[in-house]
């Protein structure tokens, strides 16, 4: 067996019900030259995977408090992933983890970083479009846009332009200059998972992108492999990205894995409810400790949030810990106003 590798870098420190399953002999039981199965070996755990693009805000470092209180609570290991396949800032990815700990966080090492793993997302890539289940597109986001949608389609949904091209057809594409993305062939049009927090939720799968057209792991592949080798059996992140939840639980299943449980929690917004951001003023600790307000008190303001704690009282991890109840968390975002931290 083919060990997944994890690469760390020196000095830096409940199952959801399946629906729609792919029949037993089209399904990919295990890529194991990739390998996943890894994860068999690991105790279960929760997770927090930020893009290092810069500084975390008092929204980002509220999901990742509610991450480690569903983990510590339920006796799973916590880890963080950095994902920076897209974009990352410099230094940005230390920073973060400084603010983590400054909030009392703790995890297992090494931090993973996606970067280090392309080798083994190249693989998985290379398993699926040998057992048939991917394709490539040529298609620009443009043209798939402006295409017609089957009957009934869900907006947004990949319209199917390049899923049957022909090799003469693709090979006049490819001579014309256009790179392809890998897309999944998926089977079914829709997937349902469990969510701890908003109960059943169905939603679209469609042939998605798996690899971009410059070659770089699309995010619902690398994320699905990620936690499948991590043994990570419990996702808690943004309800913002509870409509990707389907796709990568669908995948999970190709995969021969068990999808994680998932809790998709209330985003923090500013008064104008949308997502927070540098011209909303200071929101990160750094901006924050420059107005004198101490990491600590970050920490009291988002337990009140999340009715962990009365106003003005200061409380560490483990006191919230104590005091968790997932059926009793707040359903609605936390509208942060300009006066929150007078």
């Amino acid at each position: 067996m083919v060990m997944l590798g994890w690469v760390h870098r020196e000095g830096q420190t409940g199952e959801a019900p399946i629906s729609h399953r792919p029949t037993r002999a089209r399904r990919i039981r295990r890529i194991r030259s990739g390998t996943l199965d890894a994860m068999s070996t690991q105790h279960a755990a929760g997770r927090y995977a930020p893009s290092p693009s810069g500084d975390l805000h008092v929204g980002n470092l509220r999901t990742a408090v509610l991450a480690w209180l569903f983990a510590r609570t339920t006796g799973r290991r916590f880890l963080i992933r950095m994902e920076n396949l897209d974009r990352a800032v410099d230094g940005a990815d230390r920073r973060q983890l400084d603010d983590l700990a400054a909030l009392g966080l703790d995890w297992e090492e090494p931090v993973v970083y996606q970067t280090d793993r392309r080798a083994i997302y190249a693989g998985i890539i290379d398993e699926l479009r040998s057992a048939g289940r991917t394709f490539e597109c040529f298609c620009t986001r443009r043209e798939i846009l402006e295409a017609p949608s089957a009957p009934h389609a869900p907006q947004g949904a990949y319209p199917g332009t390049c899923r049957d091209l022909t090799d003469a057809q693709r090979a006049e594409k490819i001579a014309a200059g256009r790179p392809p993305a890998v897309r999944i062939r998926a089977e079914t049009s829709e997937f349902t998972v469990t969510d701890l927090l908003h109960g059943s939720y169905t939603g679209m799968v469609d042939d998605f992108v798996i690899q971009r057209n410059d070659g770089t792991p699309a995010y619902n592949l690398a994320v699905v492999v990620d936690d499948a080798a991590q043994g990570v059996d419990q996702v808690v992140r943004g309800d913002d990205l509870l409509s990707s939840a389907p796709r990568q639980a669908y995948l999970a299943t190709l995969l021969g894995e068990t999808p994680p449980t998932y809790a998709h929690v209330p985003m923090v917004l500013n008064p104008e409810h949308v997502r927070l951001s540098k011209r909303d003023g200071a929101v990160t600790l750094a901006d924050l400790a420059a107005r004198g307000v101490s990491s600590e008190r970050v920490l009291a303001h988002i337990a009140r949030s999340l009715g962990l704690a009365a106003p003005g009282e200061v409380a560490d991890l483990p006191t919230l810990a104590e005091r968790f109840d997932p059926a009793a968390l707040p359903r609605t975002p936390w509208i942060l106003h300009p006066g929150e931290w007078d």
